[in-house]
């Protein structure tokens, strides 16, 4: 149904369970490797989406996101979440899923959750960002996993990627909006019918031009 994309910056999770010591007791050695993503996500709370990502700034991404579905017949939805929740963490110490896996699976609920698959031509896409982590997840549905290559959300990625690096959040959102509704604007043009023209809205104009079937606000969670 979906094609997911993942970018987890190394050195967290994954990278500190391979530096653990083998020669040390099995049981002491997993918790080494389990408590410092576990304190990571402990120590985090919902204030942390705040302090990056105020309410100017989410306002701006809102924006980006409404101008470009003014182009496109997509959906584009930005999720914001500070940390995983326990279920997702436990999952981690007691099945040792790898941190990279458990970012898709959240990204997949929240996918789901937020009823991003929800379009007439099945053309929505789910920007997902954990904090605690810096990853960046971004989900698209099928109508788009029949025109476009899951390598091609890189070029999407990339700039979000080296913004966050730089502890750039709303830059990084901004780019990751903006080239995800060009990739949209290439394959689901606005068609010569819509109302949008029919109306005589000019796509720059900031009055609603289309009907939008889901909130372009960011979800911060």
């Amino acid at each position: 149904m979906v094609i997911s994309v993942a970018a987890v910056p190394a050195g967290n999770g994954e990278k500190n369970m391979m530096s653990s010591k083998p020669s040390l007791p099995s049981s002491l050695s997993r918790w080494l490797q389990i408590f410092p993503l576990w304190w990571r996500h402990a120590l985090a709370d919902g204030r942390g989406s705040r302090r990056v990502l105020p309410p100017s700034s989410l306002a701006r991404i809102e924006a980006h996101v409404t101008q470009g579905e003014r182009v496109h017949t997509g959906q584009i939805r930005v999720c914001v979440e500070t940390h995983l929740p326990r279920s997702y963490l436990w999952r981690f110490v007691r099945q040792g899923t790898p941190l990279k896996q458990l970012v898709e699976q959240r990204a997949l609920m929240l996918f789901a959750k937020l009823r991003v698959w929800d379009t007439e031509r099945n053309n929505g896409v789910l920007i997902y960002v954990l904090l605690a982590e810096r990853a960046i997840h971004v989900v698209a549905d099928r109508g788009l996993n029949a025109l476009m290559a899951p390598e091609a959300w890189l070029s999407v990625l990339a700039p979000m990627q080296r913004a966050f690096a730089q502890g750039e959040w709303e830059s990084g959102l901004l780019q990751a909006v903006d080239a995800a509704s060009e990739v949209m604007a290439l394959h689901f043009p606005v068609p010569l019918g819509d109302v949008a023209v029919l109306a005589g809205h000019d796509v720059n104009d900031s009055s609603p031009a289309r009907p939008d079937a889901m909130p372009d606000a960011p979800v911060i969670l």
